[in-house]
């Protein structure tokens, strides 16, 4: 069955007189900041980016992303610069931590199913593409801009952006796009309220593919396009090829042993890392001993509020600042991007600059993202148990479940479509992705049915 959909590209901004084009401004310019401010200038609002960094830049290394996130993208970038720097992703490999192949899922098949590929790219050169397509479509861009609080005026229906050292910014609406430790989450909810610590954190590496491809045993991570994901106790390990095969993402995720109060983001201890992962499959030792240094990251979500959207209309948030959640389904970016294309769409949508409209068109935003993100946060969370099972009953479960979902998958595509056996029920298959996992609702999202 195909449920190809497609794409609805827009190469200019939508026209709009002055009596409904609004001013907004995204506060952030990452790449949740980015996307929206696309999504906002084709809906043919003004938009005005503040960002708090010297020099703008995304820091880290490789981004997967699902059907549903290169959907968006593809609509936003007109001139096919994407694909330039996209890498393709094949196949999705789940080993088991000694290195034995438990099960795997066609992402080729998947992505031409859904009429939109699985795509890893550099986040870097993710970041810069969306930066680029903003900047064109005439979105400004500040930085050294340090938000420090909101005011609002109900009568006028706006709302001041106060900054550290800056002339105050008045606008029609601002968009908290500020990521994990939003200041912006902050002044919503009035408290301060630190990210959620879900007992994870993440080293993140870049090999050289050259260094790499010298061993013969290795050369597969680099040359097939393919995620291979090893589940383990208490950890897992993810790789895959970034630019032209030039670079090896590798990201190994363990328990959090960074200190209680400091930095989410440290300079880790390579002989630690290599001594956490001294037991597994011997090409993880391979390919660590290549790495001269390594970065950790603490990992944090954010649990759910009651609303994203302040009482007068003129203020909402975006992302992760409203959603971040962990690595484990992929999709913090994608479900960013989506909230972005609803945004637009939403606001693309207005008649007028009216307090009420305005506020309606939040809470249909509100309506079509809130419970989508929060179930991929949950859904994540559940992830990470079933990623780093102990050896034993549990984990030969989860196994023996990820075989028989595969079985299921194979007959599906040669068009053997009957009910799912004995005792598999959808949206139990550990390999998550598949369609009785989260494929089936995940992948199909249309921002603008929705």
């Amino acid at each position: 069955m195909s449920i190809k959909k497609g794409l609805n590209i827009r190469r200019s901004p939508q026209e709009r007189d002055a009596s409904s084009k609004l001013k907004i401004i995204v506060v952030g310019a990452g790449l949740g900041g980015l996307g929206s401010a696309i999504s906002l200038r084709l809906a043919g609002h003004e938009v005005v980016i503040l960002e708090s960094a010297r020099e703008l830049g995304e820091v880290g290394a490789g981004i997967q992303c699902l059907p549903n996130s290169t959907r968006i993208l593809r609509e936003w970038d007109v001139h096919g610069i994407l694909s330039q720097k996209a890498s393709v992703t094949q196949t999705c490999n789940i080993l088991g931590w000694k290195g034995g192949l438990i099960s795997s899922m066609d992402f080729q098949g998947t992505g031409e199913e859904h009429g939109s590929p699985f795509n890893d790219f550099h986040r870097a050169d993710l970041h810069r593409m969306l930066l680029d397509r903003a900047v064109e479509l005439g979105a400004s861009i500040r930085t050294k801009c340090e938000v420090t609080d909101l005011q609002f005026d109900k009568a006028r229906s706006t709302a001041t952006v106060l900054l550290r050292d800056q002339p105050d910014e008045v606008a029609d609406l601002v968009i908290g796009a500020d990521g994990i430790n939003s200041r912006c989450r902050e002044i919503l909810l009035g408290r301060k309220e630190p990210p959620h610590r879900t007992g994870d954190m993440a080293y993140r590496i870049l090999l050289e593919a050259d260094d790499i491809r010298k061993h013969p045993e290795l050369r597969t991570y680099v040359d097939d396009k393919a995620v291979n994901y090893w589940y383990g106790p208490g950890a897992h390990v993810v790789t895959y090829p970034l630019r032209d095969a030039s670079l090896l993402n590798m990201v190994l995720l363990v328990p959090d042993n960074m200190p209680e109060e400091g930095p989410s983001t440290l300079q880790g201890y390579v002989d630690e890392m290599q001594g956490l992962f001294r037991d597994w499959d011997p090409n993880i030792g391979k390919l660590l001993s290549m790495c001269p240094s390594v970065l950790r990251w603490r990992l944090c979500i954010r649990k759910g509020i009651d609303s994203w959207v302040h009482p007068d209309g003129c203020f909402a948030l975006l992302g992760d600042s409203a959603h971040a959640t962990l690595p484990y389904l992929a999709s913090g970016a994608g479900i960013t991007f989506e909230d972005g294309a609803v945004l637009g769409e939403c606001l693309g949508r207005l008649r007028s600059k009216d307090a009420t409209e305005k506020k309606r068109a939040l809470q249909v935003y509100e309506l079509c993202r809130k419970r989508r993100t929060e179930t991929v946060v949950e859904r994540g969370t559940i992830q990470q148990d079933l990623n780093h099972l102990d050896d034993g009953a549990e984990q030969q479960d989860r196994d023996a479940k990820m075989r028989a979902f595969e079985a299921v998958e194979r007959d599906w595509q040669a068009g053997k479509q009957g009910p799912l056996p004995e005792p598999l029920e959808a949206g139990e298959d550990p390999l998550v992705w598949r369609r009785y996992g989260v494929g089936e609702w995940l992948f199909q999202y249309d921002p603008i049915q929705d």
